[in-house]
C-alpha cells in the first residue's frame, strides 16, 4: 500500500517538474547513467600534466611543498622532544641522556635547516621518524626486561 502511494507521489512530482519546464530531479536510487558520469560527478579533476604552470602557480606550489615539509619537520622535532622525556638516567659523564639526545637532535636539525631539495628533505624526515621509532622500541624492550627481572626476583625471593 505504501509503495503504491510512493509511486503515485513520485509520478505526480515528475509530471509537475515537466509542466514547469525543468528536467526532473534524479532520485538518489536511480544512479548515474554510466560509470564515467559517476566519476565525473564525484571525483576532483586533476589538472593535465601537460599544462604548464605559470610563474605564480609554480611559486605557490613550491611554497605549499615547503610549508608541508616544514610542518612535518616541526612535528618530528616535537616528537623527539616528547620521547626524550623518557630518558631520565645519566650517561657516563653524569649528563642526563635526555639532554644529550635533545642537543644531538637540535644540531642535526640546524645542519639540515638550509636543505631545499624535496627528496633529501623527505629522506631526512623518514630517517628521523625511523630513528625515533627504533629508540622507543629499544626503550620499551629494556623496560620490559627490567620489569620481568623484578618480577622474577620477587617470585624467587618471596
Amino acid at each position: 500500500m505504501a509503495v503504491a502511494a510512493r509511486a503515485r507521489t513520485s509520478s505526480s512530482f515528475l509530471r509537475g517538474a515537466a509542466v514547469l519546464g525543468r528536467p526532473p530531479h534524479r532520485s538518489i536510487h536511480e544512479g548515474p547513467d554510466t560509470i564515467d558520469e559517476l566519476l565525473d560527478r564525484h571525483l576532483a579533476k586533476k589538472p593535465h600534466s601537460s599544462a604548464v604552470l605559470d610563474g605564480d602557480a609554480a611559486e605557490a606550489e613550491a611554497r605549499r611543498r615547503l610549508t608541508s615539509s616544514r610542518r612535518e619537520a616541526l612535528g618530528l622535532y616535537r616528537d623527539i622532544l616528547r620521547v626524550t622525556r623518557l630518558f631520565e638516567w645519566p650517561d657516563d659523564r653524569g649528563v642526563p641522556w635526555r639532554e644529550v639526545l635533545r642537543a644531538n637532535a637540535r644540531r642535526e636539525f640546524e645542519e639540515a635547516r638550509g636543505e631545499r631539495d624535496p627528496e633529501v628533505v623527505a629522506r631526512l624526515l623518514i630517517g628521523g621518524r625511523d630513528a625515533v621509532q627504533q629508540a622507543l622500541d629499544r626503550l620499551a624492550e629494556a623496560s620490559r626486561r627490567v620489569v620481568e627481572a623484578e618480577e622474577a626476583k620477587r617470585r624467587g625471593g618471596a
